[in-house]
């Protein structure tokens, strides 16, 4: 399944559209290069959340968590960014998501290859810059995802 997002204001429009059906508990994956929309999709999915405080790369804090805002759907956003773990599972270990896998949406940019073990039911989405500057996103649900509904 793939989405095309010509400007950056549709890549955040998807992910505003997907924080509309994500819940506690949910696995977003997102991978793809530097300027790929990874941040600009969370920045969506925080807005569908309705979650509290600007959303950025958390690039030089690895891990920011965003609390629900009042008139917000009541779920925490777990921002993660996995560059510099470098692949390093103990690192991940260290903090600590498996617990706010139970109530908060967990979104980890750089997470391909490094995230999938913290839930088995996860969604992972590869956004594709192509020449024309046009982001491609390829989803790729996983486990019980494959059920659900995806704004497509």
């Amino acid at each position: 399944m793939s989405v095309m997002l010509p400007e950056v204001a549709d890549t955040e429009d998807f992910g505003r559209r997907l924080g509309g059906l994500v819940r506690g508990g949910d696995l977003v994956l997102l991978s793809g290069p530097l300027g790929a929309g990874k941040t600009a999709l969370v920045r969506g999915l925080a807005a569908g959340l309705g979650v509290t405080g600007r959303v950025s790369s958390p690039t030089f804090v690895i891990a920011r968590v965003h609390d629900p805002a009042p008139g917000g759907r009541g779920v925490a956003l777990v921002h993660v960014d996995a560059y510099r773990l470098g692949g390093h599972l103990d690192e991940l270990d260290d903090l600590d998501l498996d617990t706010d896998l139970v109530d908060a949406v967990v979104a980890v940019e750089w997470g391909e290859g490094v995230a999938e073990r913290l839930n088995e039911d996860h969604l992972l989405i590869t956004l594709e810059r192509r020449d024309d500057d046009v982001r491609v996103a390829h989803l790729s649900p996983h486990g019980a995802w494959a059920e659900r509904e995806l704004p497509v």
